[in-house]
C-alpha cells in the first residue's frame, strides 16, 4: 500500500511503499510519548526505506534520543524544522525499514481488529491504557512482528 504524508505545515511531504500499514500498536516508551505521543504513546507503522520519497528534505530535523545508560540511541526520529511534527523513525541497524507515525499519514489507513499495547512498564501514570477485548499488552516488546502481525490477521 502506498502511503502519503506530511507535517502539519505542509513543508515536509512524503511517500513510502507499506506492507504493514495498520496502525494497531501504541508505544508508551517515554521516548515515543514525548517525541509524538500526545495521548501518551506513539504509533508507528512499518515500511519499506528503500521507497521512501521525500519532498522538503530541507525543512528535516533528526533526533536520536539519550539512552538510560547515557549512550546516544542509533534511531533517527525525523521531525518537521518549522512546525515540529513527528514524522518518520529510521535506524541504520535495519536499513530496510523506516517506521512512519501514523499521525503523519494522510492516506486512510485501515481500522485494526485489535490493538497492541506496547512498553506498558514505562507509561506516564496518567496514560492509562484504553483497552479493548482481545487487545494485547506488553511491559516492554511484543512477541510478534508488526509485519507477523499483520500476516496473521491477513493484511500482509
Amino acid at each position: 500500500m502506498e502511503l502519503e504524508g506530511s507535517c502539519h505545515c505542509k513543508a515536509v511531504r512524503f511517500r513510502v511503499q507499506s506492507s504493514s500499514p495498520c496502525p494497531f500498536m501504541r508505544c508508551y516508551c517515554s521516548i515515543c510519548r514525548k517525541t509524538a505521543g500526545g495521548g501518551g504513546y506513539a504509533i508507528n507503522l512499518g515500511a519499506d526505506h528503500r521507497t521512501l520519497q521525500v519532498a522538503g528534505r530541507e525543512h528535516l530535523s533528526v533526533y536520536r534520543a539519550r539512552m538510560p545508560d547515557g549512550s546516544t540511541s542509533s534511531a533517527e526520529r525525523h521531525f518537521c524544522s518549522r512546525c515540529g511534527s513527528a514524522l518518520w523513525l529510521y535506524d541504520p541497524t535495519w536499513p530496510d525499514l523506516v517506521h512512519p507515525h501514523a499521525s503523519a499519514i494522510d492516506t486512510p489507513l485501515p481500522e485494526p481488529p485489535e490493538r497492541t499495547h506496547m512498553m506498558l512498564g514505562s507509561r506516564a501514570s496518567w496514560a492509562v491504557p484504553d483497552l479493548l477485548p482481545g487487545d494485547q499488552q506488553f511491559d516492554e516488546y511484543p512477541d510478534v512482528s508488526l509485519a507477523e502481525w499483520h500476516a496473521r490477521h491477513g493484511m500482509a
